[in-house]
């Protein structure tokens, strides 16, 4: 016989909704009509949840997790997949990390001055640069471009001589 049936949920449920309801009338005359509302609105809930059917979707579904849990917490072979699981994702994120490493340490800027420093920095600036100068001094518009200073940086400056850079290029000193 089936666990559902075995309970008498009609007058269970009817019995929660008319306590629900006392406890309304209470809350009607002690905190105002709003929260008698909401308590005559939760009590009406488990008759509505009886005669809809809806009860026996909600017992499945309680039984349903509780068999989940239970069998995961005393199956010692579940335990082993948590672990494996587990490590999967400590191996996901260590790899990801050693990646990053190695992706960056890759990345070295080249020193100021050599032939890849040129290249290699300007990227898709340096093709467009001398097609933008032949067009200004095309259409005569020869606007002088402040010089950039190439000497090579000291050790020092070398946190700032990117940002340096990047203002003399601008204009802004």
């Amino acid at each position: 016989m089936d666990t559902f049936n075995a309970i008498a949920w009609m007058p269970l449920c009817a019995g929660v909704t008319i306590a629900g309801l006392v406890l309304a009338f209470l809350a009607f005359r002690r905190r105002g009509a709003a929260a008698g509302m909401r308590v005559t609105a939760w009590a009406l809930l488990p008759l509505a949840a009886y005669l809809t059917g809806a009860l026996q979707s909600l017992w499945t579904i309680g039984t349903t997790v509780v068999g989940f849990v239970t069998g995961l917490v005393l199956n010692p072979a579940v335990w082993a997949g948590v672990a494996l699981a587990g490590l999967s994702v400590v191996l996901f994120v260590v790899s990801g990390v050693m990646r990053g490493r190695k992706l960056s340490l890759g990345r070295k800027k080249p020193a100021a001055g050599t032939p890849e420093a040129g290249a290699g920095a300007a990227g898709p600036q340096a093709a467009q640069q001398p097609a933008q100068q032949a067009a200004q001094k095309s259409a005569g518009a020869a606007k002088p471009r402040p010089a950039v200073n190439q000497k090579p940086a000291s050790k020092g400056d070398d946190d700032f001589s990117d940002i340096e850079e990047l203002l003399k290029r601008r204009g802004i000193s």
